[in-house]
């Protein structure tokens, strides 16, 4: 056993910013219980990302922690179940299953139940210019240019999180849009 592993959770996300072990041990000690908690909730296929985006989250927001509210435990189950409703309401697992499955354009064909191409050949590039830059830009990287979140949040100095918010208003905008014209 490492030292380490002797500190309670606060004290070891305390020590993250400056020691990624610290954060290691951390996540040793909760990824079994994270990793229930999800699989039991999300398709088989997105549980591996789920879980890595729950980390993720908490490594970021780790300053937050506050063991006065709550075990940690409890903390990463929060984050698991809002990270769980945000990808229903997107429709994210499903289109990460579409990916994975090997189905071209998966995000547009997801939102908008159309090819990508198809929406381009009637009129998608005016109906991409209706939406704001920053959504546009998110839009075109993502579902035209095939870029996965991270790329395209390095290009665009934000986090994935935010690139993820602007594609999916994007799109929920575009499909609005193709309703009406419908």
């Amino acid at each position: 056993m490492t030292e380490l592993e002797h500190l309670s959770d606060a004290e070891l996300l305390a020590r993250t910013p400056g020691e990624p072990d610290a954060f290691a041990t951390f996540y040793r000690r909760h990824s079994r219980a994270v990793l229930a908690f999800v699989a039991r909730r999300a398709a088989a296929p997105d549980v591996g990302d789920l879980v890595a985006e729950v980390f993720a989250t908490a490594l970021v927001h780790c300053r937050r922690y506050d063991p006065a509210r709550g075990a940690a435990g409890a903390w990463l189950t929060g984050i698991a179940a809002n990270l769980l409703a945000g990808a229903a309401r997107r429709g994210a697992v499903e289109a990460r299953m579409c990916r994975r499955l090997g189905i071209r354009r998966p995000v547009l064909e997801e939102v908008s139940g159309i090819d990508a191409d198809v929406v381009l050949e009637l009129g998608g590039e005016e109906l991409l210019g209706s939406l704001p830059r920053d959504q546009r830009v998110a839009v075109e990287a993502r579902v035209l240019h095939d870029k996965d979140y991270d790329q395209i949040a390095l290009e665009q100095s934000v986090s994935p999180q935010v690139v993820r918010k602007r594609v999916s208003r994007g799109l929920g905008a575009l499909r609005a849009r193709l309703k009406e014209e419908e």
